[in-house]
């Protein structure tokens, strides 16, 4: 998630989807972050009566997994193909496609190595009040770009900054995503952790964002390595998103 957010926003929405409220989208922090809006954890494995994708920041599961996810695409450093090949990571890098520009063939290599590649838009805008046609052209837009690319059609996604509303569940719906994902725990530049509601630890089936770190003084490797100790500590693993919905 790019840290150019956008002006603080007060959450006023309605229940979207059973389970998951917070329609009007993304809170944001004191550090200009945005936060997920408080909602239930879901289990669904499709699209609810309404046939819109359920939100999800945090997976009802047994296992104790938690689910790292990587936003926009701007990082690319070399290590992180690395440690995602030596430690087996799943995880999922949810891609823009002006951000990462010139840079998919290290995703590729990221993809060669286990990472799954999913949806963050053509061009990050915030899509919280756009018309249905300019929000399903940043969304089918993005899933054409990733399937020319790499013969993939993904099916979680991401808004950007976390704002969404019921037009944007149904673009997404139209243009194939199964789950629009948000995330209980954000991880900081200098590697610690905050939580968008409830207990601030993790738990088994909370979703991890790892925001794009263009101001952090750890790599993404490091930033990352850090945050395994914490997972680790907790007796808890890095588990594949897209098996839990």
């Amino acid at each position: 998630m790019r840290r150019r957010s956008p002006a603080a926003v007060v959450c006023a929405g309605v229940i979207l989807l059973a389970g998951c409220a917070g329609a009007a989208g993304e809170r944001t922090g004191a550090d200009g972050r945005g936060q997920s809006p408080a909602h239930a954890s879901s289990g669904v494995r499709g699209p609810d009566r309404s046939g819109l994708p359920p939100v999800v920041d945090h997976v009802r599961t047994p296992d104790r997994v938690v689910f790292l996810t990587y936003d926009d695409g701007a990082e690319r450093d070399p290590s992180f193909v690395g440690l995602v090949r030596e430690r087996r990571l799943p995880v999922s890098m949810f891609l823009t496609d002006s951000v990462v520009g010139p840079g998919y063939g290290h995703f590729a290599r990221l993809r060669a190595v286990g990472a799954s590649l999913q949806n963050h838009t053509l061009d990050h805008s915030a899509l919280r009040g756009l018309p249905y046609a300019g929000q399903r052209a940043e969304i089918c837009g993005q899933q054409y770009k990733l399937r020319s690319r790499f013969g993939l059609r993904p099916r979680l996604f991401r808004p950007p900054y976390g704002l969404y509303d019921t037009t944007t569940l149904r673009a997404a719906a139209d243009c194939g995503i199964r789950a629009v994902v948000l995330w209980r725990a954000s991880l900081n530049p200098d590697g610690t952790l905050t939580y968008t509601r409830g207990k601030p630890a993790l738990r088994p089936g909370d979703v991890i964002s790892v925001p794009s770190g263009e101001s952090a003084s750890l790599t993404l490797t490091e930033r990352t390595e850090r945050l395994l100790r914490e997972i680790e500590r907790r007796g808890l693993r890095v588990g594949r998103l897209e098996n839990y919905l």
